[in-house]
This record gives structure tokens, sequence and C-alpha cells, in this order.
């Protein structure tokens, strides 16, 4: 079902981006990876577009762009995020907007730009990568908790309107994955406490009853299976992967 399936990506050119980009690639789906940087982008091998998912004309661009490679679009997965992690006390209104801006104007910006090939097909698959913080809160990352919250709204609602379309909607909710981002949250951690980065990495691990962080990969599965036939009535689910903390 995934072979010659049109799959744009954004935030494909790293982390869970380029796994999801590969592991759609090994499937036989013909892969459009986005993102703002060109040499990451370069380095996976794969027809890119350079975008910026918080601008809506960047995206309708970049889609224009994967349409010419490849034809209209079938599955858009919206990967691109950021995380910043600050006191509530100390978070300025700035900090909120490139949260929100980045996690969510860029999840709907993408599934927009896709909405009307899919429905002109009868068939499409719109896919979040959202967040455990999409679904609990998380200590000195309310903006970050605020954004995924949306997602997962944003999902919902939309599963439920585009229900009799043939599309659906889900969000992956994931814990800490093993990525650059999540590197650089253990590094501010180091940083700012002066722990050692094993009782930082520790710290973050401890949510997850199996002591371990999640892979790229596992997520990259989880998405190939939303799209799966086997996965046609699953529709605005969040699909947890964090060893039962969730």
């Amino acid at each position: 079902m995934i072979a010659g399936k049109h799959v744009v990506i954004s935030g494909g050119g790293t982390g869970v981006g380029a796994a999801v980009a590969k592991t759609f690639a090994g499937a036989g789906a013909r892969v459009c990876i986005l993102g703002r940087t060109e040499e990451t982008l370069k380095a996976q091998n794969l027809p890119y577009a350079v975008c910026d998912v918080t601008k809506a004309d960047d995206v309708k661009a970049a889609l224009e762009k994967a349409r010419k490679e490849f034809g209209v679009i079938d599955i858009a997965i919206a990967n691109a995020g950021a995380a910043e992690s600050v006191p509530f006390s100390k978070m300025d209104q700035g900090t909120l907007e490139r949260m929100m801006a980045v996690n969510v104007t860029g999840v709907f910006n993408l599934w927009q730009a896709a909405f009307y090939d899919m429905k002109a097909a009868g068939w499409g698959r719109m896919i979040a990568i959202a967040s455990t913080a999409g679904l609990k809160g998380y200590p000195y990352v309310s903006g970050y908790c605020a954004a995924k919250h949306a997602v997962v709204g944003l999902t919902r609602s939309i599963a439920m309107e585009l229900g009799p379309t043939g599309i659906t909607a889900n969000a992956i909710c994931p814990g800490f994955v093993e990525t650059p981002m999540l590197e650089r949250s253990i590094e501010t951690i180091v940083a700012k406490t002066g722990m050692s980065r094993d009782l930082a990495a520790k710290s973050l691990r401890k949510g997850n009853p199996q002591d371990r962080f999640i892979q790229t990969g596992e997520v990259a599965d989880a998405a190939l299976w939303l799209c799966s036939e086997g996965a046609r009535s699953v529709n605005g689910h969040t699909l947890t992967l964090s060893g039962g903390e969730i």
C-alpha cells in the first residue's frame, strides 16, 4: 500500500524526520523531505525542498516543487519541531510564540497545503510527530507542552472533520527520543545544574518505566503502520511510544 505513494516529511534532514524518510523510502514510497537547512537535507540523498514551515507561502512553494518531482501528495508527515526550556516565571511571550509557530503552525501549514491533493484522490494520511508533552505536563517546558497539546487538539478536530473524505489524521506521541534535540536538552541540564551527563540523561529517562530513550526507528515504524491498510480505521488517535509512561 505504501509503494508508489508520495510522502512529504517536514524536518526531514535529521533525527526522527530522517529516520521516517529512510523507512518510507525503503518501503517503496516516493519521498520528499522539507527543512530549513539545505546541507542537512542534501545529506539524506533524497529529493528535498528548503522551506520554513512557519510560513504558509514557503510550504506551498515547497510542495509545488515536490509535485513536479513526484505528482500529487498522498501522505504529509509534520515532524518539524523545536523545544525551549525555561521556568514559567522567566518565560517571555516570544518563547511561547516561537513554540506555537514551529510546533503548531508548522503542522497546520503542511497539512493544509497537502489537503486538496488528498481530497481529490479520496485517500490521504496526515501524521503529526507530537510528543507525550501533548498528553501531560513537564516542568520548565510550558510553552512546548502548550504547543504539543494544541497539535493533539488540531489532529483530533481534523480527524472528525475529514473522516468521510478518506483522509485520516493521527499524532504519534513519543517520550524522549534519542536525537540531536535530546542531546541539546541534556547539555542544557548539565550547564544549568552542574550534574554529569549520565545523571542528566538518567533524569530524563526516569519517567519511562523501561528506563530507556525511544529510538527514531520506532517512531518511523509507527508512522509507516499508520499509513497501512490495517490502520485505515485509526483516525484522530494519539499513538504513544513511551514505555508505559502514558
